[in-house]
């Protein structure tokens, strides 16, 4: 089976908050199942708010950078894949 390519790239985590932030290579809407994976993340998650400029948005567009709620901690560089 070949490899599931990257549909985002976490670009900052704010660990205080829980925000991740994901430059998404395509549409991304809310309700999505997504999973975060990288060299000590491997975890997956439902999206259930993303903001852009602090504002709820209910899709992420094609190279945009969201702020996503994460249960788990995450790192710049780690990869999101369709769960």
């Amino acid at each position: 089976m070949a490899e599931p390519k990257p549909i985002g790239e976490v670009t900052h985590f704010y660990s205080n908050i829980g925000v991740a932030i994901v430059k998404f290579k395509k549409v991304v809407g809310v309700g999505a199942k997504v999973s975060f994976k990288g060299a000590t993340t491997n975890f997956e998650e439902k999206i259930d708010s993303m903001q852009f400029d602090h504002k709820p948005i209910k899709e992420a567009k094609k190279g945009q950078e969201v702020g996503i709620r994460v249960k788990d901690k995450v790192r710049e560089g780690d990869l999101v894949f369709e769960a």
